[in-house]
Order: structure tokens, then C-alpha cells, then sequence
């Protein structure tokens, strides 16, 4: 009962080095101690001297046995006190052993746990790492398809512009591209929110470049075509021309001899004609309407006070206050047409508008009117935008940024627009793409055509205007204000000049566009 005592109560202490030692130190001076006593035991009965035995040592003896006996017993109780002392003291040393072995087999399962945990955290701190990676091309594919927005956005805006200027002056054909470029582009914004919101923007962005590089040559062969398609275009309209002209024809049947002399004919170029020069101031009329009311429209977006522009550019021309009492509201555009009109054909008598000092009309007249009829033919079915994309610098370059420059002065350009961007780019040599500078450019061919095509007939046609002051002849003169008896009323004269005239070398003429006042108003200086 003893030693399972002291085994059960090993369990229950804790572990202590220090009180295990002392235990062991006791337990050997004890088994030290047993040794001895039973030595000196041993001894006492080994080494007894031998004696006589009488009644005295018979009675001796018997208390010596018995205290043998008594001896004995004591010698089993301490041996079994060592016995089971040795028992107590051995067993918890095993048992110590058996609590390494546990206590290792728990350091050895921490371990484990230990190191599951570290690939736990590994693992997480990879897939940490991948998402980490992955944020950035999360970021490229988003700053990709919010590129794709805006330029979708932009060229959407650029459409609109171009169905807005298809109103003025009406373009159906030009009104219906620019209405299926700006559905296009809203098509293609749908196609990026939809691709946005499905989160397959990577896919679409990884083909994004390729797909680009691959449609880069079919872009540049289909501009290749676009340009060839305009040539075409020219010729056609130099063939219609050809056709139009007067060519004496006989009135009989086709032979092959007069086959051959009709193709001959249409073959060699027709000469500039008077009802061709008449038809491009037709055309000039009308850019130089369409400009002015763009510009009008500017002023009034701009909430300018109309009628003191109107004084400022009359006063301009010298023409203000002092030369007339005043212009109708609603006659302001007139104003404004006579100021652009007068700065577009300044110099058109010369034949660079005084952009250089060439005399070449001067020194061979016949090679120069072949030269300008040919630039003529050739600017003639040319978007000016497109063609001073290719040579800014050109004749025709320069004379528009130059006409430019004198109309829109540098105060004005920056109370309509907010700052001085297309002035700043025309000076440097450039033509904005803007809808304001193109409209001007619309203007500014018109003028260069007639220009080319005065200078290409023979003789020449003579420039005239009308002077303030001027009685009004129906012959020489055109009013720009419409009358209800279709007929202008006598006692009018002319406030200012409009657009000019031209006399042309076959007799007819190009009447004058003037603005008629009543006499009274106009003060002669």
C-alpha cells in the first residue's frame, strides 16, 4: 500500500531538480545508516567471547535471545522502511523519465503545430503577395479602359461638333455622317460599361494593343484611299467642266474620225470661263454669310453688347458715328459681314495679296494664268483642313493665317474663347482644328479660289465697291436688306459696302453688296 502510495503522490508533486537531489542524498545516507546498524549487529554476534554457561547466563541467554529476537524484528522493519523507501525514491525517478518522454512528445507535437503554422503563414503571406502583385495590374487595366472613356468621350464631342455645323449652313450629307459617328461612339461607351461592369476589363485590354497595331495599316491604307478618292473627285469636276463648256459640234452622225476629235476635245483643257468666276463669288457670298453668323453667335454666347461692337468696328473702318447714325439690331450681321468682307479682299489685286514681292503675272502673264488655273483645279476639291494638315506653310497657308490674324484681333479671340491658344498657334506657323478656325478656313478658300481664278482669265476682272454716300443704281449695286415690294424705294443711299464687285472681261457684271440708309442719316465728313 505503501509504495503505491508514494507512486500515486509522485504523479501529483511537481517536478523539482533540486528536491530530487536532496531526496536521492537522504535516501543514500539512509541505506548508509542500515548498513551500519546491521554491521555492528553482525559484529555484536560475531565477535562474543565464549563463556561457561551457568543459571545466570542461561537466564542471560534467554534475555539474549530475546533480544535477538526483538533485534531481528527490527532489522525486517528497517529493512522493509529501506525497501519501501527505495521503492517510493525509484519509481518517481521512472516516472520522471516517462514525463521527459511526455513533455518531449509535447515539445515534439508544438513543433509541428509550430511549423504547420509558419506554411499556414507562408501560404498566406504568398497569397498576400499575389494579390499584392495583382493590385497594380488591376490599376494598368482600370487607368486602360478610363483611357478608352475618354477618348471615346472625346471623339463623341468632336462628332457632335460636326453635326452642329452641318446645320449651318445645311449639310445632309454631312449631317448624316456626323449622326453615325456620334451613335458609333455612344455604342462603344455602352460596349465599355458593360465590359466594366462584367469585370472582364484585363482581357479586353491585353487585346487592346494588338488589335491596334493590327488595324494601323488598314487605317493609313483607308486615309491612302480617302486622298485618291478626292483626286478623283477633282477630275470628275474638271470633266463636268469640260463638258459644260461651248464645243461646235456638227449635227450628224458619230464617225470614228469625229469620235476621235471629241475625245480629243474634251482631252485638252478647258479655259477658265466668266460663269465659272461668277459661280465661285456665289460660293464666296455664302462662306462669308455662314462666318459672320458664327462669329455673331460667338459675340452673343459671350453676352457682348452688339451694337457698341458694331460702332467699334465701323469706327475701325473709319466709317462709325460720323458716316452713319446707326445700325438696326437687327441689321448688326451686315456690320459685321462688311468688316470681315473688307479685310478678306484687301490685296486682292495683287496677285499674293501682298504676302511677298513676286512680279511673275508681270514678267510671263501667260505662264502665270496657267499656273493659277491649275492651283485652281487642284485646290478646288481639297478640304483647306486636310490640305494645310500636309503643306501649313503654302501660299494658301499663309494667306489664311494672315486674313485670320487681321479679323480676329487678340481682344476679341480672348473674350470669345477665354485665351489666346488658335492665335498663338497661328502665329507659330499652325492651323488649329478647331470649328470656329475651320468654319474661317471654309471662308478663306472661297476667297483664294476667286482670287487664283481672277488671276487665271484673260483679261482679268476689274475689283470695284461702293462709297458711302453713293446713290443706289440696281445696275452696279445689290442691297442686302430685303424690302417687302421686292423693289428698293427711292431716296436710299449707301451706308457701307457689303461685300465688292467685279467686271468681268466678257461685259458682265458682279454687282456691289451694299447696305442702303435713307440720305439723312449718312454725315458727310
Amino acid at each position: 500500500m505503501l509504495p503505491y502510495l508514494c507512486i500515486g503522490f509522485g504523479k501529483l508533486l511537481p517536478r523539482n531538480k533540486k528536491s530530487e537531489r536532496m531526496n536521492r542524498i537522504e535516501v543514500v545516507k539512509m541505506r548508509n545508516r542500515g548498513c551500519d546498524m546491521t554491521l555492528e549487529q553482525h559484529n555484536v554476534q560475531l565477535f562474543t567471547p565464549l563463556r561457561f554457561r551457568n543459571e545466570e547466563e542461561e537466564i542471560g541467554e534467554t534475555k539474549t535471545k530475546k533480544t535477538k529476537t526483538k533485534t531481528k524484528e527490527m532489522a525486517s522493519i528497517s529493512d522493509l522502511i529501506h525497501r519501501v523507501t527505495s521503492t517510493c525514491l525509484t519509481h518517481p525517478i521512472a516516472r520522471a523519465h516517462a514525463r521527459r518522454d511526455v513533455i518531449e512528445d509535447e515539445e515534439e507535437t508544438i513543433e509541428e503545430e509550430e511549423e504547420e503554422e509558419e506554411e499556414l503563414d507562408g501560404n498566406e503571406e504568398e497569397e498576400e503577395e499575389e494579390r499584392i502583385m495583382e493590385k497594380p495590374g488591376r490599376i494598368r487595366d482600370m487607368e486602360t479602359l478610363m483611357v478608352e472613356v475618354f477618348e471615346a468621350v472625346s471623339v463623341m464631342k468632336r462628332a457632335y461638333i460636326s453635326l452642329q455645323e452641318a446645320h449651318c449652313p445645311w449639310d445632309p450629307e454631312k449631317m448624316r455622317f456626323a449622326d453615325g459617328a456620334v451613335v458609333s461612339e455612344l455604342k462603344r461607351l455602352a460596349r465599355l460599361r458593360d465590359r466594366f461592369r462584367r469585370g472582364g476589363i484585363g482581357v479586353s485590354v491585353a487585346a487592346a494593343a494588338p488589335i491596334r497595331e493590327m488595324v494601323a495599316p488598314y487605317e493609313a491604307a483607308l486615309e491612302e484611299l480617302r486622298r485618291e478618292l478626292k483626286l478623283k473627285e477633282t477630275e470628275v469636276e474638271n470633266l463636268k467642266e469640260k463638258l459644260k463648256s461651248p464645243t461646235p459640234r456638227k449635227k450628224s452622225r458619230f464617225h470614228g474620225s469625229k469620235r476621235v476629235s471629241c475625245s480629243t476635245a474634251l482631252t485638252t483643257p478647258a479655259p477658265p470661263t466668266s460663269e465659272l468666276f461668277e459661280t465661285i463669288m456665289e460660293q464666296v457670298k455664302e462662306a462669308s454669310k455662314s462666318f459672320t453668323a458664327h462669329l455673331l453667335s460667338l459675340m452673343r454666347s459671350a453676352r457682348w453688347d452688339i451694337a457698341a461692337a458694331v460702332r467699334s468696328i465701323m469706327d475701325g473702318d473709319g466709317e462709325g458715328e460720323k458716316g452713319i447714325n446707326g445700325v438696326e439690331p437687327q441689321h448688326a450681321k451686315h456690320a459685321l459681314e462688311s468688316y470681315v468682307s473688307k479685310r478678306m479682299f484687301h490685296g486682292f489685286e495683287n496677285e499674293t495679296f501682298y504676302i511677298d514681292g513676286t512680279l511673275a503675272s508681270l514678267l510671263n502673264p501667260a505662264e502665270f494664268r496657267r499656273d493659277s488655273y491649275a492651283q485652281f483645279k487642284d485646290i478646288r476639291g481639297m478640304d483647306p483642313a486636310e490640305l494645310l494638315g500636309i503643306l501649313p506653310t503654302c501660299h494658301f497657308g499663309r494667306f489664311a493665317a494672315k486674313k485670320y490674324l487681321a479679323i480676329v484681333h487678340a481682344k476679341m479671340e480672348e473674350s470669345l474663347f477665354g485665351g489666346l491658344e488658335q492665335r498663338r498657334a497661328v502665329m507659330g506657323g499652325g492651323h488649329p482644328r478647331t470649328g470656329f478656325y475651320g468654319e474661317f478656313l471654309r471662308l478663306a478658300k472661297a476667297v483664294w479660289m476667286l482670287h487664283l481664278l481672277a488671276f487665271a482669265l484673260e483679261p482679268a476682272p476689274a475689283h470695284f465697291e461702293a462709297s458711302k454716300g453713293a446713290e443706289f443704281h440696281p445696275a452696279y449695286m445689290e442691297s442686302v436688306v430685303r424690302f417687302a415690294s421686292g423693289r428698293v424705294p427711292s431716296g436710299l443711299v449707301v451706308g457701307f459696302s457689303v461685300g465688292p464687285g467685279f467686271k468681268l472681261g466678257n461685259g458682265s457684271l458682279v454687282r456691289a453688296r451694299v447696305y442702303l440708309v435713307p440720305k439723312g442719316q449718312v454725315l458727310v465728313d
